[in-house]
């Protein structure tokens, strides 16, 4: 029995799971295919970006050379929040060394947001997606065996098919979860070492201005 078929014959409720454990599928395929594309640009970036810009002889220069390399806009938000504005107002007050601390906390805080964002995503659905695949099969079976008690005499022949079938919604629910739980670790390492190195460039960036 094909899938469609089992989707065709399912209640609403059989067919609001299968629904959603395919949402959830293609929601996290997505994201994870753009993330796979956004961190492996975002590491060669910011390696790049950060040996440009100690290579240059200005700030100026430097942020030149590194909008040459920064496709992700990874590395020139922490530079150019070192160009403090605000005179007169309270994100001026306080030494130069604060004031660089703040707004290069706030552009990292930025720029980590955007390596982040999906990642709740991924991790929401790798940990519900077996539940809901588990709601689908407990529903399945609950009615495949009503079917059959009211059909009169109950044989092995008549349980294993229905309850066989209900079982696939367990399996579907592990398909869609694998992956998404694979993608949330295997990005979350990748991200961990991003953020490591423009958390050091923002470190030495203040150091040097300050």
């Amino acid at each position: 029995m094909s899938l469609l078929q089992l989707f065709n014959q399912g209640d609403a409720v059989a067919r609001a799971v299968a629904v959603l454990l395919l949402a959830m599928s293609v929601a996290s395929w997505v994201i994870i295919l753009w993330k796979a594309w956004l961190l492996r640009r975002a590491a060669g970036d910011v390696s790049r970006s950060t040996a440009a810009f100690w290579q240059s002889a200005s700030m100026d220069e430097g942020q030149q050379r590194v909008g040459a390399f920064d496709r992700e806009s990874l590395v020139l938000p922490l530079i150019a929040a070192t160009r403090l504005e605000g005179a007169g107002s309270l994100a001026a007050a306080g030494d130069r060394a604060n004031q660089l601390t703040r707004v290069l906390r706030d552009a990292l805080h930025r720029v980590l947001d955007k390596l982040q964002f999906g990642q709740v995503l991924l991790a929401t659905v790798g940990s519900t997606a077996p539940f809901v695949g588990l709601l689908g099969t407990v529903w399945g079976i609950y009615h495949a065996l009503t079917s059959i008690a009211t059909a009169g005499q109950i044989t092995i022949d008549r349980v294993a098919g229905p309850v066989g079938e209900a079982l696939i919604m367990t399996a579907a629910g592990l398909a869609v979860a694998i992956p998404a739980v694979l993608g949330y670790n295997v990005f979350g390492r990748l991200i961990g070492r991003i953020e490591a190195d423009l958390e050091g460039f923002a470190r030495d960036l203040r150091e040097m201005l300050k």
